[in-house]
């Protein structure tokens, strides 16, 4: 039997209560999160804020209920809870299906190919009966705004920012009492933060259900939400909660404090390195050269004894890649620039035009970078993707940073600056598995400057971190930029462009060509 319309307004709230909580995850020696006190009444938004490292993802997946099933072995590992978290008084794993929780990566959140199956994949694992599924389905795409969509649009079709909102019909579909958001708009253009953000009120406004939010950026969210809980990173002497407030008040009365503490207090950028000297436009020796090129990720298909290759998501992109350079590429969500910067990193072949890489980058190598071996390409050119979790190899954040030094005979000796320069000193022993975002996207950093490239391409290279880590990292690369390297980023980070003072690479949304 088919649900009432408007039955979202019947969603029952959650109630939050934390005594003493706390989580150890498996292989640490530290807590991520301890002495936890926090009550959040049914219907309340929280804006959760914190320093990188402070435990908001971890209390996330807590609430969630998804917290320390197995550890990468497919076993229950060592991690150890103290205190007690409850979701309407019991535990949250418990009570699966009370919480909805969506992640930073929109890519990770879809599960089936079409979009109708995506939204309704999460109420059939709770068993709603099937016609009240569809009826839900067709709601929840209604208030995210995608409606406008049929049920078989491939989701691999979607931008970033419909993907976020696809995610958010998903748990809206399920009907949960808790919705939970970890960066929900990290990734994302101007234009998908403001959706994504959209989407939510409208949500909430409908259901009442009760809201916790983890973002950096304070300014997005300050208005949607009634309460902004600051934490800090756990030990014995100090609370998990630093602060605790209306979002005025704790942001006029506490701003010192919480611009100490990494938060990104609306109006203040945090202070960069400059850069020794502003290189002039085309300075610099020409290290790599893109020359009217298209891009895809798709391959070519088989026709007969022919190929028929992708239509590209850009064609006809003329950029440069000089010594002690930055280039910023920008542009919304969905224009290839991930696609474009993967190119020109050498690790997916041009669909048209090329990339030739100069004497000075190639040195014997050959001047297309696709053709080098893996072991030409990580001394020249290191990327960082955009989902950190790609590129880790080993159980430990040490080994990670030793394994390409230790293929390539040498570079070992640049390890310990790397780790204290990007605060993963402590995190030595740590699976990279188990660490924060911003935690393991600067370890994702630290692996590929240990192999000391002379151009180095990041994908989204802020995502995840505090102000006072965002500031390090920005200057860091300064440094590097100074010493010669070359730094391409993807990026919608308008105050890092600035920071790196370098060229700019616009692209815009590709024109829908019918294939």
């Amino acid at each position: 039997m088919s649900e009432p319309s408007g039955s979202a307004s019947a969603v029952r709230p959650a109630a939050v209560a934390a005594r003493g909580w706390g989580w150890r995850h498996a292989g640490r020696t530290k807590p991520a999160v301890q002495g936890l006190d926090l009550d959040i009444a049914p219907g309340e938004r929280v804006l959760l804020l914190g320093p990188s490292g402070a435990g908001k993802s971890t209390l996330l997946h807590a609430l969630a209920g998804v917290l320390g099933d197995m550890d990468d072995d497919g076993e229950a590992g060592d991690a150890d809870e103290s205190g007690s978290l409850l979701v309407d008084g019991a535990s949250p794993r418990g009570r699966r299906g009370r919480a909805g929780l969506m992640q930073q990566d929109p890519e990770t959140q879809v599960v089936l190919s079409r979009l109708g199956d995506d939204v309704a994949f999460g109420a059939e694992n709770l068993a709603v009966p099937r016609n009240a599924i569809w009826a839900r389905v067709h709601e929840a795409l209604a208030d995210v705004g995608l409606s406008h969509l049929p049920l078989h649009h491939p989701t691999s079709a979607l931008s970033g920012g419909q993907k976020q909102r696809l995610a958010l019909a998903g748990i809206l579909a399920m009907r949960p009492g808790l919705v939970l958001l970890d960066e929900p708009t990290a990734n994302l253009d101007p234009a998908g933060v403001l959706e994504v953000r959209d989407a939510v009120g409208r949500c909430l406004d409908k259901t009442g259900a009760t809201l916790v939010v983890v973002e950096h950026r304070v300014s997005v969210w300050k208005d949607l939400v009634d309460r902004i809980v600051v934490l800090q990173p756990g030990s014995a002497a100090d609370p998990a909660v630093l602060l605790d407030g209306p979002p005025d008040r704790v942001l006029t009365e506490a701003r010192a404090m919480l611009m100490a503490a990494g938060v990104w207090v609306p109006g203040h950028v945090p202070a960069t390195r400059a850069r020794a000297a502003m290189p002039s436009p085309g300075s610099g020796d020409l290290l790599l050269a893109a020359e009217k090129l298209g891009v895809s990720r798709e391959r070519a298909r088989r026709k007969g004894f022919g190929k028929i290759p992708p239509v590209p998501v850009q064609r006809d992109v003329t950029a440069q890649v000089r010594a002690g350079q930055a280039l910023a590429i920008t542009g919304p969500n969905g224009a290839g620039k991930s696609t474009f910067a993967l190119t020109l990193a050498g690790l997916l072949e041009p669909v048209e035009g090329k990339v030739s890489a100069t004497v000075g980058l190639s040195r014997g190598a050959g001047i297309d970078p696709y053709q080098w071996k893996a072991e030409q390409l990580i001394e020249r050119i290191g990327t960082v993707f955009q989902e950190p979790e790609h590129q880790f190899v080993t159980g430990t954040v040490r080994d990670e940073l030793l394994f390409g030094p230790r293929h390539l005979g040498h570079g070992e000796e640049r390890v310990d600056e790397l780790l204290e320069r990007l605060r993963l000193t402590a995190l030595v022993d740590a699976n990279p598995y188990t660490l924060s975002g911003g935690e393991k996207r600067r370890l994702s950093v630290a692996t590929v400057l240990a192999a000391s490239p002379q151009v180095l391409v990041l994908d989204e290279p802020t995502f995840g971190q505090d102000a006072n880590t965002w500031a390090e990292l920005a200057s860091f690369l300064s440094e590097l930029l100074d010493q010669g390297t070359s730094v391409v980023a993807v990026t919608h980070d308008a105050e890092f462009t600035a920071a790196l003072a370098g060229a700019e690479l616009h692209m815009a949304a590709p024109e829908r060509v019918a294939s």
